[in-house]
């Protein structure tokens, strides 16, 4: 049996319609739109219709991995040379969108290999790592996780307690790493320890190295599509050749996380989109009163605000991908629109969900995934309360974190 027979697969009917207020299809190229479009086919074709029931089962559709890297939707800003898309950011962002669409975990699975694994390899890696793992980590060969996060220091990660000896031909490393996505599943990872003088530095943990386990965490109410765990480290031995020679500090990881919420403020896009595309289209079908609630002033307001929103969510990663594509964005300006995103994203849920009464809180419709997904959303890759402190250091000139 396939390992996509496992999962019941509903029929799904309806294609995804694109709120386009602004026309800001004339803002893409071609190539854009034929990314985009063939993106939005794959998630039509192969996420919709087993999602409802991998979140359910709380279950990892695996045999995902291969075809996303099948799509190009891994690294697809990656050179060429390194099995990467080489495409510009916009063609990321939209990537992202449509993923999104489908399902926040599954983006999340994507992103973390794009963005926190391949990237920091791509930017920081050595000739001998880029040919090694890029090629492999770009068709779904392998799989890859980020550990950043500890137990006791999420927002805080310079806090780190996992840390790095030389002990001459090699480096021992310990401590733990707690929510990273994909960790049980994943190959290598890509983890961030600190040295003998506090120094963090970039360490390539690979899946069979004695002392390296990755439990999974159970229990999740949100992203029960995506595999989370842990990583723990008890004296494994780590050859110099995989530490990370390009960056150390603890701007390496930070820039890695620029790059994975510059994906987040594009995905979010899609999750409203979906949500919003679902309340307008049942609130035209729904017949209270003796006609359809679409054509009640307080639906209408809910439906405008939700169009108004998405609209200006749009602008907003249009602008910045403009922006990353010319070397200009800025870690504030990416926060911005990741904290604005997905709050955006995460309003619109629960407003179509009221569209809908009863019926939202049902698997015959996404909004109440897409909701408990967005849940996390706006919790990890910066908290929505510590994009707000990057902004607010940004104006004031002062930092608010301590």
């Amino acid at each position: 049996m396939k390992t996509q027979e496992k999962f019941k697969r509903r029929p799904i009917n309806d294609t995804f319609t694109s709120p386009d207020f602004y026309e800001i299809d004339d803002l893409l190229t071609e190539e854009h739109k034929m990314i985009r479009d063939s993106v939005r086919q794959f998630v039509q074709k192969e996420i919709l219709p087993i999602i409802e029931d991998c979140c359910e089962q709380a279950v990892f559709p695996k045999h995902l991995v291969k075809e996303f890297g099948e799509l190009g939707a891994f690294g697809p800003n990656i050179p060429e040379e390194y099995g990467g898309g080489g495409l510009d950011n916009i063609s990321y962002g939209l990537i992202m969108q449509e993923i999104e669409r489908g399902d926040s975990g599954m983006r999340s699975t994507v992103s973390v290999q794009s963005s926190l694994v391949m990237y920091p390899i791509y930017m920081f890696g050595s000739e001998e790592q880029k040919q090694k793992y890029l090629p492999k980590l770009a068709s779904g060969e392998m799989l890859g996780c980020f550990g950043l996060t500890e137990p006791d220091f999420g927002s805080n990660p310079s806090g780190m307690l996992t840390n790095i000896k030389d002990a001459g031909d090699h480096y021992i490393l310990n401590g733990s790493k707690m929510w990273i996505s994909n960790s049980p599943e994943a190959d290598i990872a890509v983890v961030w320890a600190k040295n003998e003088n506090g120094r963090i530095k970039g360490v390539i943990v690979e899946k069979g190295m004695e002392g390296f386990t990755a439990p999974e965490i159970h229990g999740k109410w949100s992203l029960r599509a995506s595999i989370t765990g842990e990583l723990a480290f008890d004296n494994v031995k780590i050859p110099k050749e995989n530490i990370l020679p390009g960056k150390d500090g603890l701007g390496a990881p930070l820039k890695c996380l620029d790059s994975a919420r510059y994906g987040i403020a594009w995905g979010a896009v899609g999750a409203a989109m979906s949500c919003y595309e679902t309340a307008r289209k049942y609130a035209s079908e729904r017949i209270q009163f003796g006609k359809p609630i679409a054509g009640f002033q307080l639906v209408q307001k809910k439906l405008a605000e939700m169009l108004t929103e998405i609209t200006k969510a749009q602008l907003l990663t249009w602008r910045l991908g403009k922006l990353k594509n010319e070397g200009k964005a800025t870690t504030t300006q990416i926060s911005m629109a990741k904290r604005n995103n997905v709050e955006i994203a995460l309003n619109i849920a629960r407003e179509s969900r009221q569209i809908l009464g009863g019926m939202g809180i049902t698997q015959e419709y996404p909004i109440m995934r897409h909701m408990m997904n967005l849940e996390s959303v706006i919790t990890y890759e910066g908290t929505h309360d510590i994009h707000l402190l990057i902004l607010g250091n940004e104006i004031t000139g002062i930092p608010a974190f301590s």
